[in-house]
């Protein structure tokens, strides 16, 4: 009975860890930035043959499948690719694609596929194959192992900016929404830097309520830099009833009223003879302008369109205009929240 209960118990383990899945075998250490696809064991990946229980690996171990632009993935140096040619092993093996963008293969020499697609090179191969007269009706699989996935980065006015995996290229709108789409403080232009190219970068101009098709049309490609410029934001300070930095409008206009009027208005306690209008010199001094409310909002003034960084600062009635001081109004805009002045 005693050996009886050991066998079991051999069996139940030999079920559970089967002898050769996570075997012995030599690891090849992958290059720095490079991944191991699919989340492969590192022995799988690295042998010189990929088991032919691959697939049914993935779905019982729960392995991550490829991303959905995978096949878009175009070679590049360092990457490993598997090669097998039906009913030919002389061709089969695992191969890494060097730094001029070739693959060193048996027989056939070395063969240029850096910039093209897994089954572009597996094309390429077949016609050179046919070419050379070795196979009649060859068969030709190459797979992708290990690859070093394109980066693209976001900057700017974003949720998360930073660097992110781009296998290929996509729509604007999915680039942004890597970063977790536009804080407020997004303005109405985005600017792509391409990384092959050496000009000016594009440069595209929208209105999140108008024309969200000129982003879905807008194409980044892997390695290009995006940069979500900020909006010009106006400051409205003092004695109105949600002081704070707002956004301005998606024109980049604003004028005085407007300004007071997204700030829900002055309050009962507010001067409204005379607000302030401060504003920044290039060298980094403000201005000090006095602007008749009452005047503006009776018609007897006229309206006046503000710059970015411009703070309205309105008085208390209890307080003179000679105690408004101007370094305090900078530094409460400083720490000032910031509001969208429209409905995206």
């Amino acid at each position: 009975m005693h050996m009886a209960r050991k066998s079991i118990h051999f069996l139940l383990v030999m079920l559970v860890f089967p002898v050769g899945l996570y075997g012995q075998s030599s690891v090849q250490q992958m290059p720095p930035g490079f991944q191991n696809l699919n989340g492969l064991p590192p022995n799988l990946a690295n042998n010189n043959r990929i088991p032919p229980n691959a697939g049914e690996i993935f779905r019982n171990n729960g392995l991550t499948v490829v991303p959905p632009d995978f096949a878009s993935l175009k070679l590049a140096p360092g990457f490993l690719v598997t090669l097998s040619v039906l009913d030919d092993e002389d061709f089969d093996g695992d191969f890494r694609i060097d730094q001029q963008g070739d693959l060193a293969l048996p027989i056939l020499g070395s063969i240029h596929v850096g910039g093209e697609t897994a089954s572009e090179a597996r094309e390429q191969i077949r016609q050179r194959l046919l070419k050379d007269g070795i196979l009649t009706s060859p068969q030709v699989n190459l797979t992708v192992v290990e690859y070093s996935a394109p980066e693209v980065t976001i900057l700017g006015e974003v949720t998360m900016p930073g660097r992110y995996p781009l296998l290929a290229p996509r729509n604007l709108t999915d680039v942004l929404a890597l970063a977790g789409g536009l804080t407020i403080a997004a303005g109405n232009e985005i600017q792509i830097s391409h990384a092959a190219e050496t000009g000016q970068p594009e440069v595209v101009h929208f209105s999140k309520a108008t024309s969200v098709k000129v982003v879905q049309d807008t194409i980044v490609q892997p390695g290009d830099t995006v940069q979500v410029k900020r909006a010009g934001i106006v400051y409205v300070l003092g004695a109105v009833t949600k002081p704070g930095g707002y956004v301005m409008q998606e024109d980049g206009t604003l004028t005085v009223l407007e300004a007071i009027s997204v700030a829900d208005g002055t309050t009962l306690a507010a001067s409204v003879g005379t607000i302030y209008l401060l504003r920044r010199n290039e060298d980094g001094t403000a201005i000090k302008v006095e602007l008749p409310l009452d005047k503006m909002q009776r018609g007897k003034s006229a309206d006046m369109q503000l710059h970015p960084t411009d703070i309205l600062y309105v008085p208390n009635s209890k307080i003179k205009s000679a105690f408004v001081n101007t370094q305090g109004v900078l530094a409460a805009a400083t720490s000032a929240s910031i509001y969208a002045t429209a409905v995206y």
